[in-house]
């Protein structure tokens, strides 16, 4: 009986490993937007919050022409790596990698339970990432993961109905992450241990001089986005939309143009820096919100969290 549950653990993983690898080499070869662009703003021009902007129900920002920015709150989705400085130049990427549905749902919850302590939302994100035992989080970080992921994803981290490919995929190379497992296997309650291994106080390895950190990029609608890591905790982005790109109802092609980084992350353009996922505003005012038809909307949305769901039964 063993044998027999082994024998399908293993072949679980392996189909899971071929799965994840075939749709982030899709990911990354489709979505990553590399789309370098020059953007001539006058010498004394200073942006405005996005958060003078109003919102879809969802939280995305409906733009407007105008130059913009905002801080985020972002979450070390690659331990072991250095904290981002002035010189690395970062992009905007979908969340890939090991459990991205759930990662991209912690995000985009997060925003949505702004009271959560961000050292508990790294705490679960680190979890989840170096594929630690969800019951060795402390109480605190589990009934938050709890309010930030649905039942049913609990259960698939507390390892869902076969327990035993969750002992046996403890045992395979787990990409860099295995000191930060470590500490959670050993039940250590201290941030400040997890953060000096999983984020590197020391100088990144610059692979692309030509991308510079203030360098805009293009997005599909004509308009500008930029990315400014304040170390891995924040990011500062800037977005600037043209004179001319909306029509004179403040649409495109009959839609509103809506941006929003909340699920995605940042990637480092040019060096070995953190890779970050992106969560709510750092200071989030919403003026109006817009309620934008079911066709017309982002399709990256991730269900609240059901009480009455049966999966954790």
């Amino acid at each position: 009986m063993l044998k027999n549950l082994l024998r399908s653990a293993l072949f679980v993983i392996l189909l899971n490993s071929c799965v994840s690898t075939s749709r982030n080499s899709n990911q990354n070869n489709n979505a990553v937007n590399t789309n370098v662009a020059q953007v001539d703003l006058p010498a004394d021009s200073k942006p405005i919050s996005l958060t003078d902007l109003s919102r879809t129900e969802d939280g995305g920002f409906v733009l407007a022409p105008g130059y913009y920015e905002a801080e985020f709150k972002t979450y070390c989705l690659q331990p072991g790596t250095p904290d981002p400085s002035p010189r690395d130049a970062y992009l905007q990427s979908p969340v890939s990698g090991y459990r991205k549905d759930i990662v991209e749902t912690v995000l985009y919850n997060s925003r949505r339970k702004p009271d959560i302590e961000q050292r508990h939302v790294q705490l679960l994100l680190w979890s989840v990432v170096s594929r630690s035992n969800f019951n060795n989080l402390s109480p605190e970080v589990q009934a938050d993961a709890h309010r930030l992921l649905t039942p049913k994803q609990v259960f698939e981290l507390k390892g869902g109905v076969m327990g035993v490919v969750k002992s046996v995929s403890s045992n395979l190379p787990s990409n860099g992450h295995n000191d930060v497992r470590w500490l959670f296997d050993i039940g250590s309650t201290s941030y400040e241990m997890f953060e000096k291994i999983a984020v590197l106080r020391e100088p990144s390895q610059i692979k692309r001089a030509d991308f510079k950190n203030d360098q805009w990029y293009k997005q599909k609608q004509n308009y500008y986005v930029r990315y400014f890591p304040l170390g891995y905790q924040k990011v500062r982005i800037q977005v600037y939309v043209p004179d001319g790109v909306l029509d004179s109802t403040g649409k495109v092609s009959g839609e509103y143009l809506v941006f929003d980084p909340t699920g995605l992350q940042a990637i480092p353009a040019n060096s070995n820096a953190q890779r970050l996922g992106i969560g709510g505003p750092v200071l989030d005012i919403i003026r109006a919100v817009i309620k934008i038809n079911k066709e017309n909307k982002p399709p990256k949305r991730v269900p609240e969290n059901k009480k009455n769901s049966k999966a954790a039964s």
